[in-house]
Parts: C-alpha cells; structure tokens; sequence
C-alpha cells in the first residue's frame, strides 16, 4: 500500500514540475524583448533588424553624425546670356517666320547666375568629388563645410574633370587635416539595401534623406548634361535640386554612390533618383588626380542591342550579346577585320550582355592591351585579338554625333527609342529633340525639346543614320529649311549652322 502511494505521488509530483516548467517557459517568453519564429534557422541564415541601441535611437542617427562633418555645399558663379524676357516669341501663324526674323535681332543680355550643388570630402588633404554639371562653366568656387568653415578663390583648385562621367575633383588647400568619408565597394550593394543621401537641396544644409537601392546598372537615361556612360544605381531616397555631387551611403557610413540625378514630371523627387556608383568614382578619381583627365579604350565600332527580332533573323541562341553596325575606317577594329552584322558575346573572358555594359567594360580596359573577342560571324563562333587604342576628342566628338545627336545644339534620339516614351509619340520614324543647348542654331530657330525633326533640306528623315547624313553636309552660315512636328501640328523652321 505504501508503494503505491509512493509512486502517485512521484506522479503528482513530476507532473507538477511539468506544469510549472511550461508556465515558467511562457512567462520568459512573454518577457523576451525579440523572438524568432524559426528556432532551427541557423545564424547565418536568420535575418536581424537595424541594430538599436540602449536609447532606441534609430541606426541612421549614428551614420548622419558621421558623414555629416565630410559633406560640403559647393556653390559658383556662371556667365549666363540670352534675349532678354519680353523679346521671344512663339506663335503658329503665318506671321510666325517673320516676328521670329524681327526679334532675334534684339540684343542679347549677360548676367551671373549662382548655381549651388553638394560634395565630399575624400582625404584628409582636402580632396573633394561632386558632379562636373555643379562647376561646369563657372567661376568663384566657394567650398563651405558644416561648421561653417569656408573655402574660395585661391583656396579651391579644379585638379580635373570629366564629363563624360560626369565627375569632378576638387582640391581644398588648407593645412589642417579635414574629415573625410570611407569609401565603400558598390558591386557589393545588393538591391533593398538601406540607402542614406546626404547633401544641400534648395539651400537647405546637411539634409539627409533615406530610402533603399531600387536598381542597380541603369543605363539610358535620358539627361540633359549627360553623363554619357551610365551604370547608375537607382534609389527612393529624396533626391532634389541641390543634392547634386553628395553622397549616398550605406548603413554603415561608406560611401556607395554620388546623388547626381533625378527623373521627375514636376522637377522635383518622385522617389526616382540616381547615383554614379562609387566603384567608376575610384578609377575616375584616380586618374584625374594623377593627369587632370581620363583617358579610354576605344575600338572604333557602333553597336546595338540585340532584340528578339534580330535574335531570331540572326538565328542566335540567345538575346546575350551586342550587333556590330558599323565600322569606324582605321580604328583598331576595322584593322584587325571586324565587319558589321557579327555578334559580339565574349571581351577579354567576359560574356558581353548590352551595348552600355560593353561601352564601359572598353573604355575602362587600358590602353595598347591585346584583348581576346569572341564574335558570332556567319552563324559560326570566331575569336579576334585586338589592340585597344585610344579614344581621343575628335573621335569623342564623331561617337557623340552618332549616338547622341547633338549637332546644332540638340540632342536627338530615334523616336523608336525607349528613351522617346517620355514625349508619347505617335509617329514611327524621325528622330526627337531631348535637350536644346541655350544660344544654340537650334534654339534660334525655335526648336524644342519633344519636336520630330521629318524632313532636313529635302531629305526625309526617318532615323538617326538619316539625321547624322544630313548634319554632315550642312554648310556653316548657309540656312536649310527643317520640316518638324510639335504635338498633332507639322511646320517648317530655318536652321543657320
């Protein structure tokens, strides 16, 4: 009988602790601050939230205290001239032609604007990087730091810069050592990664704003002071006139990128913003420091993307590749027998995989290398060895003309071209105006961004090719008549080269 009771009450007795260790267990549990659903997730695997601190501050509190003392405000002085307000005219009248006749012989004014932009310290000597369109064309550069410590005249140096990249160095001479920001690695930003921008917009200093990386590599964008190498990366953080030149950091301070550009319908931020990744900064920065520009490879070829149309009329086995569609006479290319139509897939041991891709991964090859190309020709693989030359201005200005169309003060873009969505066009062949330069042939004459150049002289133009054929035979100071179309209205315009 004693037995018996012995081992109930053992059974009472484990059967309690069992009941108390549970009730223990959801009392911890209730108490615990942060509980992972996934308890056999191993830590590497297992995603943490932003570290907060014992404050509960946010994370990005700490990254603004640190960058904040690197980031500058970049403002200068630019000689502006134009007609002066009251004298233009725009009308679509018979009369048109001859008002427009009468006031571009008015006088032109000159003035100064102030253009204001941002930057960032890289060393501690007083480096400084921002967009080249922030100085482009000025003059009294005035560097001012967070603790109001200003820099001009003699203080500022311009060490180089390079439009096509958009980038400029900067130096500030002063003796003391001067904080700067470390600079991060962006072929390791993965998109939603948190994304900080700092900089100036609408004279506002120190503005910080935060988002994540949306994009990575966009290419195409259509902006008025280029760059014409893209691989932007693309962010929601507010980026607003202003911002320009400033940096883009990570979570932990580094810098990722330079805020350099917007897409918006209003001019201000729609969540749409662009920044030069720093990787392209660093070799950028480096040669400027070293020989105040940037020298490229160059081949001598104009390409295109292959689209499912020429995947299929090609017979290629993928969309992978760029088409050859015409050959520069004694460029590296057309010496060593590259012809248009053949596909190329491979540039020294890399798979080529778009047009903007390949233009970057040459010109960042040094010059006087031998470089292994795999091509597609007749159907059947080949591989060229090629000496890379050097892109020079002259070949620079030929590129510009090809693929931007920017003679007479104007860019122009095919109207099939993805870029010439924005203007919802209708029509099928001609080329479009995207930016107008002030003072320009083109602007005299009354042509504006969203115009479909038709007919030049009496030559129909349906494309780029067309418009670059007609451009070259202009003669300087010798009027030619333009057909263009403005909305659903056709009219003529004269052009004097």
């Amino acid at each position: 009988m004693s037995n018996r009771i012995s081992l109930r009450m053992a059974g009472i007795i484990v059967g309690a602790a069992a009941v108390f260790a549970f009730l223990f267990g959801l009392i911890i549990a209730a108490g615990t601050p942060v509980l992972t659903n996934r308890l056999e997730a191993s830590p590497e695997k297992s995603i943490s939230a932003p570290i907060i601190n014992e404050e509960i501050e946010s994370p990005f509190a700490k990254v603004v205290e640190l960058i904040s003392p690197s980031v500058v405000n970049i403002s200068a002085e630019r000689k502006v001239e134009g007609n002066f307000p009251g004298f233009e005219w725009h009308s679509e009248g018979p009369f048109d032609e001859f008002f427009r006749d009468f006031f571009k012989n008015f006088p032109k004014f000159e003035g100064k604007t102030q253009t204001l932009g941002s930057g960032f310290l890289i060393s501690e000597d007083g480096y400084v990087v921002t967009n080249y369109h922030v100085i482009n064309g000025a003059s009294n550069i005035v560097i001012k730091m967070i603790n109001k410590q200003e820099y001009k005249n003699d203080q500022v140096k311009i060490i180089g810069t390079d439009k096509r990249t958009d980038i400029v160095l900067l130096k500030i001479e002063s003796k003391e050592k001067l904080p700067f920001l470390k600079l991060g690695d962006s072929d390791k930003v993965k998109v939603g990664d948190w994304a900080i921008a700092c900089g100036n917009p609408f004279h506002l200093e120190g503005t910080v704003t935060v988002g994540v990386i949306s994009a990575k590599g966009r290419t195409g964008i259509p902006l008025p002071e280029g760059p014409d190498f893209q691989s932007f990366l693309q962010t929601d953080a507010a980026i607003n006139p202003g911002n320009s030149g400033g940096p883009l950091v990570n979570i932990r301070g580094e810098v990722i990128g330079m805020n350099t550009a917007i897409t918006s319908p209003s001019g201000g931020n729609v969540g749409i913003g662009f920044a030069i990744p720093v990787n392209l900064i660093k070799n950028v920065m480096d040669e400027l420091k070293i020989k105040g520009r940037v020298t490229r490879g160059y081949l001598g070829i104009y390409l295109q993307d292959i689209t499912e149309d020429l995947k299929a009329a090609l017979n290629l086995p993928s969309l992978d590749g760029v088409l050859i569609s015409e050959i520069i006479e004694n460029s590296p290319a057309s010496r060593v027998g590259f012809k248009s139509g053949e596909v190329v897939i491979e540039f020294d041991g890399e798979k080529v995989k778009s047009v903007e891709a390949f233009r970057m991964r040459v010109a960042a090859t040094r010059i006087g290398k031998n470089v292994l190309m795999k091509i597609i020709r007749d159907g059947k693989e080949k591989t060229l060895e090629v000496t890379i030359g050097e892109l020079k201005e002259e070949v620079t200005a030929t590129i510009e003309g090809k693929e931007q169309g920017f003679e007479l003060g104007q860019r122009v873009i095919d109207v099939t071209s993805p870029q010439a969505q924005q203007f919802d066009l209708k029509l099928k062949t001609g080329v479009v105006v995207i930016d107008i330069k002030a003072g320009s042939p083109a602007e005299n004459a009354g042509i504006e961004p969203g115009d479909v150049i038709l007919v030049i002289g009496k030559k129909e133009i349906r494309n780029l090719d067309d418009y670059q054929n007609s451009i070259g035979k202009l003669e300087k100071g010798k009027p030619v008549i333009f057909q263009i179309q403005r909305a659903e209205r056709k009219r003529y315009v004269t052009v004097t080269p």
